[in-house]
């Protein structure tokens, strides 16, 4: 249930690549999590990585006009053997991050396995068990979405409940109970 005065954040994810990017777009609205899209933008398979990445500024600063995110989540690069694909990912990711600061929206960046950890509990899950478990979080996201969109939708929901961590954070810091005395605990070290 919604909470009244509870300002909705509508958060789009991505989950960045040079051939497939997913996309995922919720809004969190007090305790609530709503699905409201995602998909894949995929460049033409012969473009050259060039032509590649100026598909996908031009396809998220479409979504960014369209959907009017309050904010967005990018997946951070993973640790791979093969350079050449971190440097293409890492190529992808920065479009990716230009066109939301084109658009004057805040980015916020996680790991992968932050992302599993928040969505799963488990920082080494496998993208079955994360589509799984987006599916559970989001009623109405379509079961059959592709590991893209569901990877992006996850990295949406770690958001979320990032932004969720950081109003209690805040809240407590601000009554001063971040000082002194902790209920049951005796005095701060």
């Amino acid at each position: 249930m919604t909470r009244p005065g509870a300002p909705a954040a509508r958060i789009l994810g991505l989950d960045p690549g040079s051939r497939h990017t997913g996309y995922g777009f919720i809004e969190k609205a007090g305790s609530s999590l709503i699905y409201l899209e995602s998909g894949i933008l995929s460049p033409p398979g012969r473009a050259e990585l060039p032509q590649r990445l100026q598909f996908l500024h031009q396809g998220v600063s479409e979504l960014m006009a369209r959907l009017t995110p309050d904010m967005v989540a990018v997946e951070d690069i993973f640790h791979a053997a093969n350079v050449r694909s971190v440097l293409k990912l890492a190529h992808a990711r920065g479009v990716l991050i230009l066109a939301a600061v084109q658009a004057g929206v805040p980015v916020s960046e996680y790991s992968p396995a932050s992302v599993k950890k928040t969505v799963v509990g488990v920082g080494a899950a496998d993208k079955m068990r994360v589509a799984w478990m987006v599916a559970r979080l989001l009623p109405g996201a379509p079961a059959e979405i592709g590991h893209d969109a569901s990877d992006a939708l996850a990295v949406a929901l770690c958001h979320a409940a990032h932004l969720r961590q950081n109003r209690i954070v805040a809240a407590v810091s601000a009554s001063g109970s971040g000082k002194g005395n902790w209920p049951g605990r005796g005095r701060n070290p």
